[in-house]
């Protein structure tokens, strides 16, 4: 009996496993890509091919005009329209460095636009970390 029962836990626990490891899917079932959370000097090399990349600082317009980084595009992640209006002023052929002042509203912004089948990098840690470490911005 004690036999069973081991073999019936195994079995649970690889069900369980297994089911970790599917891609998630989005509200169409279909699959969604990841995002990816870099640290800062990773972001840098990625943000500096301008050609196949848009920086976006999802913060409000006030944060903004306060400091970003240089070329960036401004969206707040807040709004409603978030999405759709990155649907309509990007495609999906390029890659969407996003960042916001710590982490946390970008990587909201970063799982958006990942579920909309972007290709997304976060900044970890923000602009905050951005400037901790010694780099750019400009008003």
């Amino acid at each position: 009996m004690k036999n069973l029962f081991y073999i019936f836990m195994l079995m649970v626990t690889i069900l369980a496993v297994a089911s970790c490891k599917q891609e998630p899917k989005s509200q169409q079932g279909e699959e969604t890509k990841i995002a990816r959370h870099v640290d800062c000097d990773e972001f840098e090399k990625i943000i500096a091919n301008k050609d196949s990349v848009i920086l976006l600082d999802v913060r409000t317009p006030d944060e903004f005009n306060e400091g970003h980084l240089r070329g960036a595009l401004q969206i707040d992640v807040k709004t409603d329209t978030f999405r759709k209006t990155c649907e309509r002023m990007f495609t999906t052929d390029k890659t969407i460095a996003v960042y916001c002042r710590s982490g946390f509203r970008s990587k909201t912004a970063a799982r958006i636009l990942s579920e909309a089948g972007f290709n997304t990098v976060n900044l970890k840690g923000g602009l905050n970390k951005w400037v901790e470490v010694g780099k750019d911005t400009v008003r």
